[in-house]
């Protein structure tokens, strides 16, 4: 079979945009869905950690599932199927008052969302230029989540949790008709390095650290960030206006980081990111007032989608085949989900969020002294090529 041809046509990029935004609906809006659930039938902190926990780790076995078959599923099949799991699972949840079927729902929602996001992948990579793909489809997503984070909790405060469980599958029924302009063929490619085993070797091993104690320090607090807003006399509407802001601004960061990646270091952006993402974390669950707890919020998601591609950067360098970047993102999954349930049975035990912010601090910390000397190596390769490259200089 011959491979998939190239696209890049405008339905193309649109239908990305619809998949990427539907793909990602959990992990912008699940915070939403935890403050209505405990508020409706009073679950725990620890329960709730779970039931965000089991979201994530579904998402991840879905898209683990889907990457050996890669080469023989078509995106727009792909998409529909992922649409059908997760509109009908989030429906299905609007009706549950029963902790055990509520986590069976977030399974299934889950699975559903790394469905989506496999086709994603497929589709980008069918196109003549798959980082603008999924640039193109980030942007969409950022519009739509702006305008979203506004919307939903307006929802959750008129028709309660089961409103927002509703709207979101209405959203996720929407961008799903969008997927289906997403091509159909299958790559018909064959990899020539399926099933051999990757020696990721100290560097890779660098890496994956790193991205672990990031996802798990930053993450971790987010499925209880709106409580702890609560916490401080902020309303879920109030927050989702900052969180709407946030978001846009995350988005001018992320265009600017385009812009200028190419020509910066790799230690020292990456050092200051992860500090002030940390610190933006220790005042998420600290802040005595609102404009601070808005400041905070803002810094935390700008920094966050700084970090995370710079440290995919540091996995290509290592790797540029691309399976360490893969394995990197598994682990983001993974300690997310353990972030969240580690962050659940501190809250429940301690009796309030705050620990979880100056804790998030700390691993952000950690995550630069595991990632420096890596950064540093590179830099150093980088300025050595740079010099063996420049022309040399002769005296007449």
């Amino acid at each position: 079979m011959g491979s998939a041809p190239r696209r890049s046509s405008a339905p193309t990029y649109v239908a990305i945009g619809a998949a990427t935004g539907a793909a990602h609906i959990g992990n912008n809006f699940t915070t939403y869905l935890v403050g209505g659930l405990i508020d409706r039938f009073g679950f725990s902190p620890i329960q709730m950690g779970g039931w965000s926990m089991a979201e994530t780790l579904a998402y991840a076995g879905a898209m683990f599932l889907v990457a050996p078959r890669a080469y023989g599923l078509g995106p727009r099949s792909l998409g529909l199927a992922a649409t059908l799991l997760i509109v009908t699972a989030q429906l299905l949840s609007a009706l549950l008052s029963s902790y055990p079927l509520l986590l069976a729902g977030r399974i299934a929602t889950g699975l559903g969302f790394g469905l989506m996001n496999s086709a994603v992948n497929l589709a980008a990579g069918q196109t003549s230029h798959p980082a603008r793909a999924i640039s193109a489809g980030i942007a969409v997503q950022t519009l739509l989540f702006a305008a979203v984070n506004i919307g939903l909790p307006m929802i959750g405060t008129r028709y309660g949790v089961d409103g927002m469980f509703v709207g979101l599958a209405t959203l996720s029924a929407l961008l799903g008709v969008g997927t289906l302009l997403m091509p159909d063929a299958v790559s018909g490619a064959k990899d020539p390095v399926v099933g051999i085993r990757i020696r990721i070797g100290a560097d890779g091993g660098r890496v994956l650290l790193a991205m672990a104690l990031f996802a798990f320090g930053s993450l971790a607090i987010w499925p209880f960030v709106e409580r702890a807003a609560r916490a401080i006399a902020i309303s879920a509407i109030e927050f989702g206006r900052y969180q709407s802001v946030a978001t846009l601004l995350s988005a001018v960061g992320n265009l600017a980081m385009v812009a200028v990646a190419a020509r910066l270091p790799r230690a020292l952006p990456l050092s200051i990111a992860l500090i002030v993402c940390g610190g933006a974390c220790a005042l998420l669950t600290t802040a005595p007032s609102a404009p601070f707890f808005a400041a905070a919020l803002i810094f935390y998601n700008v920094s966050w989608f700084i970090v995370y591609p710079l440290l995919l950067g540091l996995a290509f360098a290592v790797e540029p085949g691309g399976r360490l970047a893969v394995m990197t993102s598994g682990v983001w999954l993974l300690s997310q989900s353990l972030g969240a349930l580690g962050a659940g049975m501190i809250a429940q035990f301690l009796g309030g969020y705050w620990p979880l912010g100056p804790l998030g601090l700390i691993a952000c910390i950690a995550a630069i002294v595991v990632a420096w000397p890596l950064a540093r190596k590179l830099d150093s390769a980088a300025d050595s090529s740079a010099i063996s490259a420049a022309p040399a200089v002769t005296a007449d």
